[in-house]
């Protein structure tokens, strides 16, 4: 019987268990191993709680990843009840059946299994663990080992009565009701297992800066890779948040103008300077008028992408950049909704020229770009060879302007998708707050479907932000 096969037998067998739930609930301590992935997936996916929690207690594998399974809002209720069925295992426990797991992994990722590969079952970590934390079993099982060779400096430490275990999470703080009895669940279940039950929060998603004060003491932010804020002072970011040295994405929006400069800006720009694995800033409703080569100065030349919506930047903030060590290595840029244009265009040229090596999303919605800036950036524009998405919706541009720019764009094979404006013809005064004439803009699309079947790119999209 062939893999595809052997597996429908299974999810079938899965689904027929899980019927009668209390059944299936009996017949987890019988079960083979094998059928275990099935029916977690089948009982994730039809919301089984109790069979669920019961699972997670008898699990007969190393790790539990929810991996590809969805994420929706009533999951809550799902995650808090495998939070509720993870049991700490005895220390020196050899048994070679019975429950396993050490590793619960709430995250959500298209690239893991529900448990890891055969080859690390036999591990007490796996490719998921912490590798930061001295709390993570990764560190607790090296200074285990230490500790029996006895080659350690520091003093013994008392023997846990427990094996060490990880909750792996990313969390939303701020959220509704829901949301914040989970995260008083976690916080119940790292109480009740303080010294062997360690809580790696990969993603922090902040939008309520009161509710995360009260979360903060039983997160360990030395975990946290990917860190979003939303309105907070730049002084509380730096304040509660200075232990994160390996983060690779940060994200700041709404931040008081006040606070983006001084001493509270000089400690910022600090902190990033130690932040070596940063890949991707986002700054929306930040203020860097003028001021964009401190910030530079202070990032990993290594960042790919970089996202400055709403910064107030100026035309000496993107001859910075241009100039900047970042720009050879950019994949994604954001530069929407700033007046750029309204100086010189030769910065933004000279950026896209640097950049054209790597550059494969680029958006410059907003930015009072006229039809003379955008000829003059076009050649430059058109070398950016590996460009993916093009968006620079809401500018000021006429139809003969756009025709010229797909006959140009279609020469960039890996071109899929560009968001364009609408033409100022399409708007009663030719301009955004006017209405615009519907029947005009259908015109547009048609004109411009038909140039694309001419150049043989039905695999371009060419759309508005109205669409």
């Amino acid at each position: 019987m062939d893999t595809k096969a052997t597996a429908t037998l299974l999810e079938l067998s899965a689904k027929s268990l899980l019927s009668n739930e209390l059944a299936a609930i009996h017949a987890l301590e019988e079960i083979p191993r094998d059928l275990f992935v099935p029916l977690f997936t089948a009982a994730f996916l039809g919301g089984h709680t109790r069979v669920i929690k019961e699972m997670v207690r008898v699990w007969p594998f190393r790790c539990l990843h929810i991996g590809t399974l969805s994420r929706e809002e009533s999951d809550y209720e799902i995650l808090e009840a495998m939070v509720d069925g993870l049991q700490l295992l005895p220390a020196q426990n050899s048994s070679t059946c019975g429950p396993k797991l050490r590793i619960l992994d709430l995250m959500q990722d298209q690239d893991c299994e529900i448990t890891c590969p055969v080859i690390r079952k036999t591990l007490p970590f796996c490719s998921q663990s912490c590798v930061y934390s001295q709390h993570s079993i990764l560190k607790t099982e090296v200074r285990r080992n230490v500790r029996c060779l006895g080659t350690g400096n520091s003093g013994p430490e008392p023997p846990s009565a427990w094996e060490p275990a990880e909750i792996l999470v990313d969390l939303f703080i701020g959220g509704n009701l829901r949301v914040k009895q989970f995260l008083s669940s976690l916080q119940r279940k790292v109480e009740a297992n303080v010294g062997s039950l360690h809580l790696c929060c990969r993603g922090l998603h902040i939008d309520s800066m009161p509710t995360v004060k009260s979360i903060l003491p039983f997160l360990d932010l030395g975990c946290t890779d990917h860190l979003q804020m939303h309105e907070a002072d730049l002084s509380e970011v730096i304040t509660h948040f200075a232990q994160m040295n390996h983060l690779n994405s940060l994200s700041l929006s709404n931040i008081p103008f006040k606070t983006c400069n001084g001493r509270v800006f000089s400690i910022f720009l600090t902190w990033l300077g130690r932040l070596d694995n940063l890949q991707e800033l986002i700054l929306c409703s930040f203020c860097l008028t003028n001021q964009l080569h401190e910030l530079l100065r202070a990032l990993p030349p290594q960042l790919d992408t970089l996202c400055l919506s709403v910064c107030g930047l100026s035309g000496r903030d993107v001859m910075d950049l241009s100039q900047s060590s970042q720009a050879a290595h950019l994949l994604q840029l954001n530069l929407s909704n700033n007046r750029i244009f309204s100086e010189v265009y030769e910065p933004f040229q000279t950026l896209l020229e640097n950049a054209s090596g790597t550059l494969r999303h680029l958006e410059i919605n907003n930015c009072l770009i006229t039809d003379s800036v955008l000829l003059a950036v076009l050649p430059a524009l058109s070398r950016c060879s590996h460009l993916h998405t093009l968006s620079f919706a809401s500018n000021p541009i006429t139809m003969p302007v756009l025709r010229s720019l797909l006959q140009h764009l279609t020469s960039l094979p890996k071109l899929k998708r560009v968001i364009y404006p609408v033409p100022v013809h399409c708007y009663e005064h030719e301009d955004f707050h006017s209405s615009l004439d519907r029947q005009k803009l259908a015109q547009v699309q048609a004109q411009l479907k038909v140039m694309l079947q001419v150049a043989q790119r039905d695999d371009m999209n060419w759309t508005t932000s109205l669409e």
